[in-house]
């Protein structure tokens, strides 16, 4: 998978927002290749699947994809309501990711927030943070 590029001088969301779409893209497939390609590898990454304790630094986030990817459980998103925002070379996309079932479980909702940094020309995850939706009685 090629990971979105910045185009040359020009900070846009566009390039921002394809970013977003390739993680989830890399998540549906549940390709360890591409998602790792496209994560920052400092130790001020950070990721928080619902559910999970806070994962800080490449290592213990590679993990938690390695376990995701292999559980046998395959994901598939809608992603809604993205909506992206920049400041200098820090970008952020809060969406939806609506989930559907497998059958193995139910489907649900989860607000995440994904955070990006250009590192050297590409829109890098630093940070990964998804909270389930409760449903509204």
């Amino acid at each position: 998978m090629e990971w979105p590029r910045q185009p040359g001088g020009i900070i846009d969301a566009a390039t921002v927002l394809a970013a977003n779409r390739a993680f989830y893209a890399a998540f549906e497939a549940r390709d360890l290749d591409a998602m790792s390609d496209l994560w920052d590898r400092s130790e001020r990454a950070v990721c928080t699947h619902p559910g999970w304790p806070v994962l800080r630094g490449w290592p213990a986030i590679s993990a938690s994809w390695f376990t995701l990817f292999t559980n046998g459980q395959h994901l598939q998103f809608i992603v809604t309501d993205e909506v992206v925002a920049l400041e200098g070379t820090v970008a952020w996309v809060t969406c939806v990711e609506n989930l559907l079932g497998d059958g193995a479980g139910p489907g649900g909702s989860v607000a995440a927030l994904n955070v990006f940094a250009l590192v050297d020309g590409a829109w890098r995850v630093v940070a990964h943070h998804g909270s389930p939706i409760l449903a509204r009685h």
